[in-house]
């Protein structure tokens, strides 16, 4: 026993120099104990004796070389077991991953053999089981055993960047080792085997620039103070070499595409120190009369330019806006333009960054001025009236081709052209007036009547000689005056009574009057008697002073069996330059009334009726009339 397993030592130590590992079996596999050992015929067909056999073979995982090139199947290694005498009476079989297919073994020898090229990177490795069997009676001499065939690995895999080409950006001017970004390449490879997994990375190209840490593959700016506006786009090749780098190893390459973001380290500056602009003298207030620009080499926010005019002579006239799309300043119109009073301006414009970065005011002011000559160009414009608009009065009645007004326009530009005038007819009551075309004077052409029309508006046109299409024009308000030509009147039909009761001086009426000359506001008006200063008995006028009168008695009670109704005139003045008067004519109505004046009855029949009497009375006393009456009349039919 002793001397099998020395050779069994020996055979292992022949297979660790052929890159095999020692055949084993599977921890606590043993055959049963009530056998002393496997059955196994002998080849002369007697049967062996039966004995109790230790475990018959180790063995460890067996190697195999990846890529295997040769043109006869690559030796994997053999199974022994000390069962086997070298007589051809044990018999290996092989079963698990890839057996029969990738691996093959010899059934009397245990030579295992790979029979095609494998690759460690789809699969490293195989798990198979081995059984010594007897070669006649096909019965196991041993339990079956596992075993691992690995595969080797070699350097056959170059890295990869996977995520490869790169983009970054990196702000300009950044000191030296500001960090751009990290790469990562990867090897497939068996990186716990050799050095073929270990990657390198190095810089191709892209120095003296950028710069990459050779073991973390992060890449830094090597140059300090690399400006966007010299070069904006660096394009970097970044190596990635297995093997630590070392000759002949396998490598790969990857792209980064480096941009240097802007930072605001340029000012605006103008093209030039002086714009030269020309303005008609026409041009609308509000309107962008001009545009000037400063130019920033950085761009985005960092390249906003504001404009302000400095405190000068053009400060009042005009404005400067920036124009957000392109960032130029934009020069607006404040206040009308007038060649003929001013004909040149000239004022500073200065321009500055928005957006200031700490960092660079060292590089000096971010700022820039520049004179701007604006020179207003002249226009030939319409006349203009003196006025802006004219008003006159003229009384009705007025004889036609009396001159009421005039108006006056002048040609304001150097060449002082003529002007004539004309009345823009609207309608037939514009001929009504008529205008002189040279002087402008505005006279009558017909009689007015300020009862029919009491406003005239009419249009005045005037037109430059030596350019008939320019014309202006100007409202002209012709307001009617009234002339006394109607008498006032009584303002309405009084009915007007007088209680018998009345006492002297008591005012029974108020009166008011009438003019359809001038409208109520500027009426005045004054009431008197006509008999005026004529001693009367009865009723006078007394004027209050405010376009009203009032009607007061004269003496004390008045008795409708005596005189039931009376006539008193009125004469009424009204306030014209012309005075005119009328008279009318007041009834009043002797009535009975309470003991408080309050109007009782104005009617004939209850003026022979007692003072004093009720109705129901009244009604009585006529009853009895009647009835007297009746009898009366009954004893003469008799």
């Amino acid at each position: 026993m002793l001397r099998r397993n020395c050779l069994l030592l020996f055979l292992c130590f022949l297979f660790e120099q052929s890159s095999c590992a020692p055949f084993q079996s599977r921890p606590g596999q043993e055959w049963p104990h009530s056998q002393t050992g496997p059955p196994a015929a002998g080849r002369n067909g007697g049967s062996r004796g039966f004995q109790r056999v230790k475990r018959g073979w180790v063995w460890n995982q067996f190697f195999v070389l990846e890529e295997y090139m040769g043109s006869d199947p690559q030796y994997v290694g053999k199974l022994h077991t000390d069962l086997d005498k070298g007589d051809s009476a044990v018999k290996y079989t092989l079963s698990g991953d890839g057996a029969g297919t990738i691996f093959t073994i010899d059934q009397i020898t245990g030579d295992i053999h790979a029979l095609r090229s494998l690759d460690r990177e789809v699969k490293p490795y195989y798990t198979l089981r081995a059984q010594a069997v007897d070669i006649e009676t096909n019965r196991p001499l041993e339990p079956e055993s596992e075993f691992v065939i690995k595969v080797q690995d070699i350097n056959d895999n170059e890295p990869k960047f996977l995520e490869g080409p790169y983009t970054a950006s990196v702000p300009e001017m950044s000191p030296v080792g500001t960090y751009v970004m990290k790469v990562t390449a990867t090897d497939a490879d068996d990186p716990t085997y050799g050095n073929s997994a270990r990657v390198v990375y190095s810089i191709l190209h892209g120095q003296p620039y950028f710069s990459v840490d050779p073991k973390t593959g992060v890449i830094r700016t090597a140059l300090p103070n690399m400006d966007r506006e010299m070069k904006e786009l660096y394009q970097v090749l970044i190596q990635a070499k297995d093997m630590g780098g070392q000759l002949g190893g396998l490598a790969g390459t990857t792209t980064i595409n480096i941009t240097l973001s802007d930072v605001n380290d340029n000012p605006p500056r103008f093209s030039k120190s002086i714009f030269h602009l020309r303005v008609p003298e026409s041009s609308a207030v509000g309107s962008a009369v001009g545009r000037i620009k400063a130019h920033d080499l950085d761009i985005g926010k960092n390249a906003e330019v504001e404009y302000n005019i400095v405190p000068g002579d053009g400060g009042a006239m005009f404005d400067i806006t920036t124009n957000e799309h392109n960032q130029e300043g934009i020069i607006m119109l404040k206040k009308p333009l007038d060649y003929e009073t001013k004909k040149a301006y000239t004022f500073k414009v200065e321009a500055s960054n928005a957006h200031l970065d700490p960092r660079f005011h060292n590089f000096g002011p971010f700022k820039d001025t520049a004179t701007v000559k604006i020179n207003v160009l002249d226009v030939d414009e319409p006349p203009v009236f003196s006025k802006p608009s004219y008003a006159m009065d003229v009384y009705e009645d007025t004889p036609q081709g009396t001159i009421i007004g005039a108006v006056t326009a002048q040609d304001l530009d150097a060449g002082n052209s003529p002007v004539r005038y004309s009345i823009d007819w609207k309608s037939d009551l514009d001929s009504f007036f008529d205008i002189d075309p040279v002087r402008g004077t505005i006279s009558t052409n017909e009689l007015l009547d300020r009862e029919s029309i009491a406003q005239h508006n009419i249009s005045v046109v005037a037109t430059k000689v030596n350019n008939p299409v320019l014309t202006s024009k100007v409202a002209v308000t012709v307001h009617v005056l009234d002339i006394n030509e109607f008498p006032p009147e009584l303002a309405m039909p009084y009915e007007t009574y007088v209680c018998e009761s009345a006492k002297v001086g008591q005012v029974i009426q108020v009166i008011s009057a009438r003019d359809q000359d001038l409208p109520q506001a500027g009426q005045k008006f004054s009431f008197k008697s006509p008999q005026e200063g004529v001693k009367t008995k009865n009723f006078t006028i007394r004027d209050f002073g405010n376009n009203t009168a009032g009607v007061m008695t004269l003496r004390v009670g008045f008795k409708r069996r005596s005189q039931e109704i009376y006539h008193l005139p009125v004469v009424i003045e009204d306030g014209g330059l012309q005075t005119l008067s009328s008279t009318g004519t007041l009834t009043i109505r002797v009535c009975g009334c309470d003991t408080d004046g309050s109007l009782l009855t104005c009617s004939a029949e209850a003026i022979f009726l007692p003072v004093g009497l009720s109705t129901g009375a009244l009604i009585a006393i006529l009853v009895c009339i009647v009835i007297l009456l009746g009898k009366t009349s009954q004893l003469f039919c008799d």
